[in-house]
């Protein structure tokens, strides 16, 4: 078994790696190379692996005669260790420009397993406990052998072989070719290869087909009869905005995106598949499925083709090197808003050394991580200027979104001020002028209140907001926007909520030292929804509670958006048809729309209520988001889903809403779980459902009948909604991690009965969520 490349270092330049435990977590310990691997230390390394495409062939290495390990031997493309404090990818792609002369940018580098090599060679005196970072460089022709560059010192020759050839050689410990064991960990290698290449199109073609049956199209249009001929002028410039909105989000996603995108739209007409391709792409705006646990179901062999001259030494009638767009088969935790190869700890380290300002500063909403040996290498990255006082002497900094994003948030800029010059209504002038500025300010502030204190008939949300993307922290904010039309009847009629927030705050079941005394009235405003874009990627939202901001939260409330008649057609093609096949015979007419969107209020509303902030033990001041990282999402949408249900009960005992809508409420809340949790369980909504069914259904609250129907057991379930409130209100309250990953741990699952349930749903094909169709972008 082959070790990464010893390096000849000169003695006042000694290599030290970072020293791991056994499972692989750094312990905050560097030695000597030489030392970690005399005393058996786990550490980490890098194995790149160059495939040509055209002709299913590995590029090899041969080891130089001079080598300490397998000398002379055939080995990985380029290998290397991972210095102490270094970066995996950015390793990566020196060692393949060191050892091969080959420059890559970070999206040709696809990260495909991990793997743990334990081996002892050289009498006993090299002991190797390595974790290797495995990467594989997609290019689509070989690489002609003279636009090698090889560092003597390191490799003597290359060539390409066959990778089922080459397995076949490993599999009888081939005296020339350093040792892998192919049906061990590494036999992912050719395992990859082989299944994304088999080139069954049929199969792929009914996979995809039946994935997107879990959406039915739905046209959402609404009468525009209340907009002014200007009030339409904004219209059509706002959604020429929107699709800017667009652009950035798919950035924010992944830094190979934007190139997937244009290539799957570019061919989409090529074939059925690459037509169905380009339509399940659209629904999730990324390669990963949203319904299906953020499952791949594109390769990178689906990806864009790149051409990069200058990556290699020019070699006469080539026209250079062709490689595919990188993207790894998991959903990154933290998508493109810090380096895909960071760890927590080390960006927690790095916090360590920071100001209580540039903490907040690197942990806000509205700005990105990045490394500076990234950039070194990265020079699309070069035009980036660090600052210096948030970094120190550490490779990772912070660059704001109005910097990062400046092409585009400059044209929208440009957009957002023409057509607030166009605005007849002043409070929409105001809030399009106001988030123009903040777009190349970075500060959203003002804007937000604009926003909070819209009063017009052309409704509009624009910018940076939920934080659902971002599952490594939970902190960074991804571009959405909602226009559409107010619905003033129904706006009116939904006043009451907003203004018994207070009185809501001040009964929550947690106690009093945790309330809130200065609960603003959130504003509501119902719409029909014209136009989405940005983050609205799978399952549409029917409603939303913005900002986020928790100064904002803390100073003026919240406010919310209704989508109408995104909730009428939820209701209409998937609510309806769940409660008829799973909710028991004698309750299945308790489920209406006006319980259905009732609570969807309700929900919105409590997110403006419960705890925000958090008193540490030492005093400080924090907040929930940041004291519960990525668990928070999933548990304020627990929190705002079961104390919703809550608020309704205590406004029906106070006389604020009918008692008609008790049992009504809870049957459809029912119904309403499975219709959620069918969103999956790595996504928060449907996280946070989970927990609340299998919890409500421990405590005997929902009932499951011998037919497979289930019903609320109503002298239950009252008790039950408010048991499960307080524990998650006292857990954000103190912003305890420990019990929120606890509690998520314990009902955060797929019982046998959600199973059963689910798959009755499938059987008959109820759709898991529609897929809007915007006529008005059409014209």
């Amino acid at each position: 078994m082959a070790a990464a490349e010893e390096k000849p270092v000169a003695a006042e330049q000694v290599e030290y790696l970072d020293v791991l435990s056994k499972d692989g977590q750094k312990i905050g310990v560097s030695k000597p190379r030489a030392h970690v691997h005399r005393d058996g230390d786990y550490h980490r390394a890098v194995h790149v692996w160059i495939f040509a495409e055209s002709t299913k062939q590995l590029l090899l290495q041969r080891r130089a005669d001079c080598k300490d390990s397998w000398p002379g031997l055939w080995d990985i493309s380029s290998a290397g260790h991972i210095s102490a404090g270094d970066s995996s990818l950015v390793t990566a792609r020196r060692e393949l420009q060191e050892e091969l002369g080959i420059a890559l940018p970070k999206d040709a580098f696809e990260l495909i397993f991990i793997f743990l090599q334990e081996c002892v060679i050289n009498d006993g005196k090299y002991i190797n406990n390595e974790y290797n970072d495995v990467y594989l460089v997609t290019t689509i022709d070989p690489i002609p052998l003279e636009a090698f560059t090889l560092q003597e010192t390191e490799v003597s020759a290359v060539k390409y072989i066959n990778y089922e050839e080459y397995r076949s050689l490993l599999s009888r410990d081939h005296p020339d070719y350093v040792p892998y064991d192919v049906n061990g960990q590494y036999c992912q290698l050719f395992d990859i290869i082989k299944q994304r290449y088999k080139g069954d199109n049929e199969a792929r073609c009914l996979t995809l087909q039946k994935q997107l049956r879990q959406y039915t199209p739905v046209s959402l249009n609404s009468e525009l009869t209340g907009l002014s001929d200007m009030d339409r002028e904004v219209l059509g410039l706002l959604i020429k905005a929107a699709r800017i909105v667009d652009e950035i989000f798919h950035l924010q996603v992944w830094y190979s995106n934007p190139d997937l995108r244009d290539w799957l739209k570019e061919h989409a007409d090529a074939s059925e598949l690459d037509k169905i391709k380009w339509m399940y792409y659209l629904i999730n705006k990324s390669p990963w499925s949203c319904l299906d646990g953020n499952e791949a179901f594109l390769t990178t062999a689906d990806s864009a083709i790149k051409l990069l001259p200058e990556a290699t030494r020019p070699v006469d009638g080539w026209k250079g090197l062709e490689y595919k767009a990188a993207f790894p088969k998991l959903k990154p935790p933290g998508a493109n808003f810090y380096p895909p190869d960071m760890e927590k700890m080390d960006f927690e380290a790095w916090m360590g050394n920071l100001t209580e300002n540039q903490q907040q500063e690197a942990t806000g909403f509205f700005t990105l991580i990045r490394r500076h040996s990234e950039c070194i290498l990265d020079s699309s990255s070069s035009n980036h200027s660090v600052d210096s006082k948030l970094v120190g002497s550490h490779d990772l900094y912070c660059v704001s979104y109005s910097m990062e994003y400046n092409s585009f948030l400059t044209r929208l800029a440009e957009l957002l001020h023409e057509a607030g010059d166009l605005a007849t209504s002043p409070s929409l002038k105001k809030l399009l002028h106001c988030k123009a500025d903040a777009f190349l300010s970075n500060d959203y502030y003002v804007s937000d209140i604009a926003w909070m204190e819209l009063d017009s008939k052309l409704d509009v949300t624009i910018g940076p907001y939920e934080t659902y993307e971002d599952t490594l922290f939970g902190y960074k904010a991804t571009f959405e926007v909602f226009i559409g039309v107010r619905d003033d009847k129904a706006t009116a009629q939904l006043k009451l909520f907003g203004d018994n927030l207070q009185v809501l705050e001040q009964n929550l079941p947690m106690d009093s030292a945790y309330k809130s005394k200065d609960v603003s009235a959130a504003p509501i405003r119902v719409i029909h929804l014209l136009y989405n874009a940005g983050d609205v990627k799978g399952p549409q939202t029917v409603a939303f509670n913005l900002p986020n901001d928790e100064r904002i939260v803390r100073d003026r409330g919240t406010s919310m958006v209704m989508l109408k008649n995104v909730s009428e057609a939820k209701f209409k093609h998937i609510l309806q048809p769940i409660a008829d096949l799973l909710i028991a015979n004698d309750q299945k007419e308790l489920v209406d729309f006006e319980s259905f969107f009732t609570h969807t209020i309700c929900h919105e509303c409590c997110h403006g209520i419960g705890p925000h902030t958090v008193s540490l033990p030492g005093g400080q001041k924090s907040t929930v988001r940041k004291e519960l990282q990525e668990l928070h999402s999933a548990l304020e949408e627990a929190k705002a889903d079961i104390v919703g249900l809550w608020a309704l009960k205590f406004l029906i005992s106070q006389d604020i809403l009918p008692e008609s809508l008790v049992k009504s409420m809870y049957v459809s809340f029912l119904a309403g779980c499975f219709r959620s949790i069918r969103f999956g369980l790595k996504e928060a909504h449907g996280k946070g459902q989970a927990l609340q069914f299998n919890c409500l259904f421990e405590k005997e609250a929902f009932i499951l009948h011998p037919d497979h129907t289930f019903s609320v057991n109503f002298p239950k379930i009252e008790g039950a909604v408010e048991s499960l409130s307080r524990e998650i209100l006292t857990i954000q309250a103190i912003g305890d991690k420990v019990a929120a990953s606890s509690l998520l741990a314990r009902y955060c699952e797929m019982t046998q009965p959600l199973k059963a349930a689910l798959q009755k749903l499938e059987n008959i094909q109820v759709p898991v969520d529609i897929a809007p169709i915007f006529p008005i972008a059409m014209n």
